[in-house]
């Protein structure tokens, strides 16, 4: 039984702000978005736990 891909936290708002160096879209690095498809599963999934913690705390 092979595991379901992690998708892409995307949602095509693609502005990198450099204050603090996230997309203002999916608040991934630069370097997450340039190498999400050479992850693993494993690791995309701690890139999208990463920038969901990114997302929650920039609205706190």
């Amino acid at each position: 039984m092979s595991e379901e891909e992690v998708q892409s936290p995307c949602i095509g708002v693609c502005t990198i702000d450099e204050a603090n160096g996230f997309c203002q879209g999916c608040f991934r690095t630069l370097e997450e978005i340039q190498g999400w498809w050479d992850f693993d599963n494993v690791k995309k999934a701690e890139v999208v736990n990463m920038a969901t913690q990114r997302e929650t705390a920039a609205f706190d």
